[in-house]
Formats: C-alpha cells, structure tokens, sequence
C-alpha cells in the first residue's frame, strides 16, 4: 500500500507539466500482441492523433507497472488512469454482476455475447462502476477459452485432484470445483512460472494467452472446450475523466469506440492464428472433443448457473438469458 501510494503521488507529480499536454498512463497485464494489447495500442495512435498530440497516450504492457490485484488499485487512487482488466476482476470492488460473464457455456457465439455487451445491459453493467469511482467505456473481446493440462482432459473425470490456475473469481472457482478440481488463483504475469514448476497442473486461456505468454511450452494438452468466454473491459478513473476539456473528452470517446469495433474484430483471427502456432509447435497436444465429450463436460458444468445465482444476482441472469436465448437443454 505505501510504494502504491507513493506511486500515486509520482503520478500526480508527473501530471503537473505543461498544461496543454495531458498524460493517460494505459496499465495492462498481456502482450503487446495479443488482441488487448494491439487494441490499447490502436487507442494510443488514434487518441494522440485525433488530439494532434494534445493527449499523450502511455501503454504499459505486460504488468510492467501492476499486476492483476494491484492495478484496480492504482486506478482508484490515480496513479494510472486507464486499465483494461478482464471481466472477472470487476467482483473485487463488489460489483459482482460483471462474475456473470465467468458462467460457462453463457455464450455460444462472438453475436449473442455482444447482444449483452453492446446493448442497454451492458451500457447499465459499465454504469454500475460509478460509485466506485470508475467510468466504464467499452468492453473489448479476447475470445472464448480451452483448458489445458498436462495430461488429456477429455471427460469430467479427467480433471478430479488437478489443481488448475484461475483468476481472482468465485464463479470461476466454483467451475473448478464442479469439475473436482482445485482452482488456485494467481497472477496472470506469474501463470507461466507456476504451470513451469509443477505448482499448479493447468489452466484455462483462450489460445491467444497461452501462446503469447508460452504457456504452451508447459502444457502437454490441450482441449477445445470454448466453456466460457474471456473479456475486458476498459475503465478510466472517474475523476480524472471528468476533469477533462469538454472537446477532448469527445475525440477520446470517439477514438475509444474505434479502437473498441477494432479489437472486437480481431478478436477470433488472432485466436485462431495463435491456436495454428500452438498447433505447429509440436509443444500441446490439441484435442477436439467429440460431441459426447462436449456434452457431458457441459453436463458438468451448467449447474454452476444455479449455485452462482444468487451470488450474482437473479435479476441480472435473467436479464442475460433474455438477451443470449441461453437454457439450459441448449
């Protein structure tokens, strides 16, 4: 908390230059190269150019400044003002209806994800961070996710003793635990050491993730579940947001909705790119489950909507499930 704090004031320090110069520092944990990462970058050109320089966009990959229980944090006390943090992390800040996005099997396609994502219940969702002193702006894709381990996983069963790295959620630790799996949450930027020593057996990750962050090198298997989808959404700190000129407010929105129609549209190709590099690696083996193996992993999966229910809020599933036309027998 102090070496937060005295970043924070750092950060304020270094904001009290030139006065027509106004610094966004763009904290976030993944590669440059990944659908996150290309997008951030993509708002950094349009945002500087649109403003003709006006605004200095600073992106820092990777976890070069925070990690994932670190930035939401620094957001909220100033010393970044913009992250892009995956869905799940929202429920710290007790916002739990974002842990909706967690369920599996929510989503069987990028078309009725974004009937939530751009439409009245996501804009209400991105609302709901007001009071924690966060404007949310967009949400931007990553993609949907697989399970990996080093041993195939192809049943339920399969999974029974493994300890398999999730991030900080209860919905996703009750996934786990359906499975007969022990969910231990770490880090992003400490996945690889972990899954590298043996401290955990495997993981959940679109293929994007695994391979640019060479997971795939300590994963022997790979198995194409899609379970569950794997987003961000990008927030600002609310103040700081506020604070700005009316003008450049507008062209930074602007620039945010293209760089937002931008990831969203990458998305998948950089995926399935990254999953034929996994393939052609030799590393991970990739199963393809058949349609009896897919069916009993959802057979397992699925009663985690009604043990996260209430957790999550019933109003808010509901809602989900009339947008999507998810049930159950789907």
């Amino acid at each position: 908390m102090a070496a937060l704090a005295l970043l924070t004031a750092l950060a304020l320090a270094g904001c009290s230059g030139a006065h027509d110069e106004i610094v966004i520092k763009f904290s976030h944990v993944v590669t440059p190269d990944t659908p996150k990462g290309m997008a951030a970058e993509r708002f950094r050109q349009l945002a500087e150019a649109r403003t003709g320089g006006r605004v200095k966009v600073r992106v820092y990959p990777n976890s070069q400044l925070y990690k994932d229980k670190e930035e939401l944090e620094a957001l909220q006390l100033g010393a970044v003002q913009m992250l892009a943090p995956s869905l799940a992390k929202i429920g710290a800040l007790g916002v739990r209806e974002f842990e909706a996005f967690d369920l599996p099997y929510l989503f069987d396609s990028y078309a009725s994800l974004h009937k939530v994502t751009d439409g009245p219940l996501g804009r209400r969702l991105l609302a709901r961070l007001e009071s924690r002193g966060i404007r949310g702006l967009a949400f931007w894709d990553n993609g949907f996710k697989d399970f990996s381990a080093n041993r195939p996983l192809r049943t339920p069963a399969d999974f029974k003793g493994l300890k398999m790295r999730i991030q900080g959620s209860t919905v996703l630790e009750e996934q786990m635990r359906a499975l007969g799996a022990q969910p231990q949450v770490i880090a992003f930027s400490e996945a690889y050491p972990a899954l590298a020593a043996g401290v955990v057996d495997g993981t959940e990750n679109p293929p994007s993730n695994l391979y640019t962050q060479n997971m795939h090198r300590v994963q022997r298997h790979l198995t194409r579940s899609q379970h569950g989808y794997l987003g961000y959404v990008v927030i600002v700190n609310k103040k700081f947001w506020d604070d700005l000129p009316r003008d450049v407010r507008t062209i930074l929105e602007g620039a945010m909705r293209d760089a937002t129609a931008y990831a969203n549209r990458i998305a998948k190709d950089e995926n399935d790119k990254d999953l034929a590099l996994i393939r052609a690696s030799g590393l991970t083996v990739v199963h393809e489950p058949t349609p009896a193996e897919r069916a009993a992993l959802r057979r397992a999966l699925l009663p985690v909507h009604a043990t996260m229910a209430d957790y999550i809020g019933r109003d808010v599933l509901d809602a989900l499930y009339r947008e999507t036309g998810f049930t159950a027998g789907r």
